[in-house]
């Protein structure tokens, strides 16, 4: 990994030196992502309560400017202006590169259809079968490892081919075995454990978009 990347997580580290415990991990998993997004790949994110909410945050910092302004370039622009003079310019001007990310809880109307009509439980495998691919990574957060909803998920991302990165507690769990790579921070405790989450995912968005618009 190159230095720039490294510097993120070094100062992950040194601003939350109980997080040199999973280093290697947090390292993997944003390898498995970069890998993923080179191919044309995409992240689908699953997680209940204080983990939907991350959810949706991860999915706010890869799908517009987080750090960097990402300013449409080249072809695209261009492709915006021949369209329309007047609205391809305000496009052009005013959109940003995006890391494609969805938030599996941000659906209403899909997943109450589904958890009336069919097994609630199922909500998110539900939506990693109609939106997943092989080149996809699933990101599980889950702060026991064990959410149901979430493990389903992960059995549906495995078996489409797909890699899974877990986002846990510091325990052993079902979904530390299921997952390709797993990020436990080292708490046990909630709300202690989401505190962990934010920097951590936080410090992967960067290096993402350090990696595809620095």
């Amino acid at each position: 990994m190159n230095e720039k990347l490294m510097k993120h997580i070094e100062l992950l580290i040194e601003r939350y030196p109980v997080l040199e415990a999973a280093k290697d991990d947090i390292i993997n998993a944003y390898i498995l992502m970069e890998e993923s997004y080179s191919k044309g790949g995409k992240l689908l994110i699953c997680g209940n309560g204080g983990s939907a909410a991350d959810a949706e945050h991860i999915a706010g910092e890869l799908m517009k400017g987080f750090k960097l302004p990402r300013k449409v370039i080249g072809d695209f622009a261009e492709k915006l202006t021949a369209v329309d003079g007047e609205l391809g310019k305000v496009l052009a001007d005013n959109l940003q590169g995006a890391l494609p990310a969805i938030a599996l809880d941000g659906h209403p109307a899909l997943t109450t259809a589904y958890m009336n009509d069919c097994e609630p439980l199922l909500c998110f495998a539900q939506q990693v079968n109609g939106y997943g691919r092989e080149e996809d990574v699933l990101l599980g957060i889950s702060t026991s490892g064990n959410s149901k909803n979430v493990l389903y998920a992960a059995v549906a991302a495995k078996a489409k081919g797909m890699k899974v990165i877990g986002l846990t507690g510091a325990k052993d769990s079902r979904l530390s075995d299921l997952a390709d790579v797993c990020i436990k921070v080292p708490q046990i405790e909630t709300y202690m454990i989401q505190e962990l989450h934010l920097p951590v995912y936080h410090c992967l968005c960067l290096m993402l978009e350090e990696r595809f618009f620095g």
